[in-house]
């Protein structure tokens, strides 16, 4: 056990109950470079264990050595137990409300009743098959990424036995399969399922952490997403019960990532529990701003910061992510506040060991590996400066999209300005202006873009069309946490409108709203990653930050009223389009050249007469209609137009092409139901030969396919 400070560690056993007790506790030699250890006969799989670390207590100098205090093992592979949180939880000494001196004196509590304990999992024995021997190796030119909540996914799905709603194993379910298979998603990407506890301040107010962005094991799967009769099996059972999960999705085809948060602890500030590394070596584990008294460099807003400068850290991190690949058989994974684990020395560094670790490590190489290219630090916004195998969550683009489709035309509908629509153009094409860099250039592809338009953190995509604010007041918060920067409309009525209101007319506008967005996101060069629920019309009635709601607020819902089931039809009908026309998921980035001799170039843009833009088109901020024209390269020869009409009047727009090159029309965002193609075929008006001139509705697109 690492705890290099420490003059003394001590393994501490107990019954198979927990009774604080039956604790029995063993000296470990050492140190020997900074290590402790023993080797203890007769102890198996199922044995309760934690730890205490004697040394200094000089809080002033960041060491925090109490060994009053039980902590959890940071390699543990299993927890059992609630983390309490009363004073006895705390290094230092505080009141019944929590308060005390972080500097001050140590707490002589035994906090042993009040902690989990880690135990003994021999993974070898797991029953069930490998997980990772069959993963679906999914290129990420053909992925769609589907971000959920382990829990709330099926916690209202009625259509499931009763004992499986919000368990691993009702991810595994097949209904769910069949639902994102008939989207067209093929992997799924779960919010933390790392070990993980709820912060003191959220539990005064009766809420929890719901994300589960405050871990306490980087080894042990969370338990309260386990069944039942697996969580009464013990932690053997609940890591079984998610390796078989991994395996039935891999099964039907579906890829598992894994969000992951190895930036801080749940130990919080220096004022916060005494639970694990805080007690076994405050001064490795955690970053420090070299002041004294000894306080944090905070560069994740949650209190802490672990050290990724520190050799001891960059391990531990690394073996992590090796058991999730080698024991569960996940096929990726997403870093929260990535630039924080690239922090060196001198700040941020794209080849900082962590990173170049996972990018060569035979075990991690060939997995999808994504970061969220920020934290709140210096310097801390990053998005387009990770190398090869890294994807990054493209911010940029959800901002360009959300603009187009809503922030400007309601700032146009008061007379206001919009943005250019080159800052789209670029996100549409896979915003080579932020990945097109490395050796050689172009190397990483428009693939490295995580498009997406909402994600866990903001508004669903319901919400966006339907409030201008946010509504965070259930976060106990008065409404100051969460983003103002939503670049959302709520059409010009905010929140809910019934049936029988006089703002009912908006609703139609508000739905193809949904559309536009969702096809945006599903049509534009990179990878999608669409919100679970936003299929299905899901709102969090305006709350842009339910990290804490852990409701039926937060909650999929699975009923589908008429307009939520042509949404979910439209969604898995965009998603086909993009899997069946090779021209709309390019392993690329354009150049604008011909893709053979004489023919179309890959990327072409048009505007409403049909003319290729040049430069003053660009730099127009009253262009607010135009065509895309993507062509695939041969032997195929499929080209595809989409046309923008971001107005809020009806525009005329000429085809582009001459009239020898037939032009179909797949879709409208009109349309509420993709079946509303065969009433406009009746009219005549799918086949249509370039240069014919069509009128193009207010905030609407649609796409052509040329064969």
């Amino acid at each position: 056990m690492l705890a290099p400070h420490a003059t003394a560690v001590q393994l501490c056993l107990f019954d198979a109950a927990g009774t604080p007790r039956s604790e029995r506790r063993i000296s470990l030699e050492g140190p020997r470079h900074g290590v402790f250890f023993a080797h203890v006969p007769g102890i198996g799989a199922g044995q309760r264990y934690g730890l205490r670390a004697d040394g200094p207590w000089e809080p002033a100098y960041g060491l925090r050595y109490n060994p009053h205090k039980l902590l959890v093992d940071p390699y543990a592979r299993g927890l059992v137990g609630m983390l309490g949180y009363g004073p006895a939880t705390y290094g230092h000494v505080v009141d019944g409300h929590l308060h005390g001196d972080a500097f001050g004196a140590m707490d002589t509590r035994n906090s042993a009743g009040h902690v989990p304990h880690a135990v003994v999992v021999d993974t070898a024995a797991l029953p069930g098959p490998d997980p990772g021997a069959n993963r679906p190796w999914t290129p990420w030119s053909a992925t769609v990424i589907y971000e959920a909540h382990v829990a709330g996914l099926t916690r209202l799905a009625g259509f499931l036995p009763a004992h499986l709603r919000g368990t691993y194993a009702g991810l595994a379910h097949p209904a769910v399969i069949d639902h994102l298979l008939r989207l067209g998603v093929t992997a799924v990407e779960l919010l933390p399922v790392h070990a993980f506890t709820s912060e003191p301040h959220l539990i005064t107010k009766g809420l929890t952490n719901y994300w589960g962005y405050s871990t306490l094991g980087f080894f042990a799967p969370h338990a309260p997403y386990a069944t039942a009769a697996a969580r009464a099996a013990g932690p053997a059972a609940v890591l079984a019960e998610l390796r078989r999960t991994v395996h039935q999705l891999h099964e039907a085809g579906l890829e598992v990532l894994l969000d992951v948060v190895y930036n801080h602890t749940a130990e919080g500030g220096v004022d916060g529990q005494h639970l694990s590394w805080r007690g076994l070596d405050n001064a490795i584990y955690y970053a420090h701003d070299g002041s004294v008294p000894a306080v944090y460099a905070d560069v994740t807003g949650t209190g802490n910061t672990l050290d990724f400068r520190r050799t001891e850290v960059v391990r531990m991190t690394l073996d992590s992510l090796r058991y999730w690949a080698d024991v569960v058989g996940v096929d990726g994974f997403r870093f929260d506040l990535a630039v924080t684990l690239g922090r060196g020395v001198g700040g941020f560094t794209h080849d900082h060991p962590v990173l170049v670790g996972a990018a060569a490590d035979p075990s991690l190489h060939a997995l999808k590996l994504v970061a969220e290219p920020w934290d709140v630090g210096p310097g801390g916004w990053r998005t387009g400066q990770f190398s090869l195998p890294f994807a990054e969550w493209n911010d940029r683009f959800r901002n360009a999209v959300r603009s187009f489709w809503l922030s400007d035309p309601g700032r146009a509908a008061h007379g206001l300005p919009g943005h250019r629509v080159r800052d789209l153009a670029t996100r549409l094409s896979g915003s080579v202006d932020l990945f097109g860099q490395g050796s050689p250039p172009l190397i990483r592809g428009p693939q490295a873009s995580v498009n997406y338009v909402t994600a866990h953190d903001g508004f669903t995509l319901a919400d966006l069309v339907a409030y201008d604010h946010k509504h965070n007041l259930a976060n106990g918060e008065q409404n100051r946490d969460g983003t103002d920067d939503n670049r959302s409309w709520n059409h010009g009525v905010e929140g809910p409108v019934p049936p029988d209101s006089p703002a009912a007319d908006l609703m139609p506008l508000r739905r193809r709203s949904i559309r536009n967005l969702f096809a945006t996101l599903a049509l534009s060069a990179g990878t999608p990653m669409i919100t679970a629920g936003d299929e299905l019309g899901r709102t969090q009635q305006g709350n842009n930050n339910a990290y804490c709601q852990d409701s039926e607020l937060s909650w999929v819902r699975w009923e589908r009223s008429a307009w939520r089931s042509d949404l979910l039809a439209t969604c898995s009908y965009l998603l086909m389009l993009r899997r069946e026309h090779p021209a709309l998921h390019t392993e690329r980035f354009y150049t604008g050249s011909p893709v053979a001799p004489g023919g179309r170039p890959d990327l072409g843009w048009y505007d409403p007469s049909g003319t290729a833009f040049d430069h003053d088109r660009w730099h127009d901020p009253s262009n607010r209609t135009f065509q895309m024209v993507r062509t695939a390269p041969p032997p195929t020869s499929d080209v595809v137009n989409v046309v923008f009409n971001g107005s809020l009047h009806a525009e005329q727009v000429r085809l582009v092409g001459s009239g020898t090159e037939p032009w179909l029309l797949v879709w409208d965002s009109v349309w509420e139901h993709p079946e509303d193609q065969r009433e406009a075929a009746i009219g005549g008006a799918l086949h249509l030969p370039g240069g014919t001139t069509i009128t193009m509705e207010p905030l609407s697109m649609r796409v052509y396919v040329c064969r």
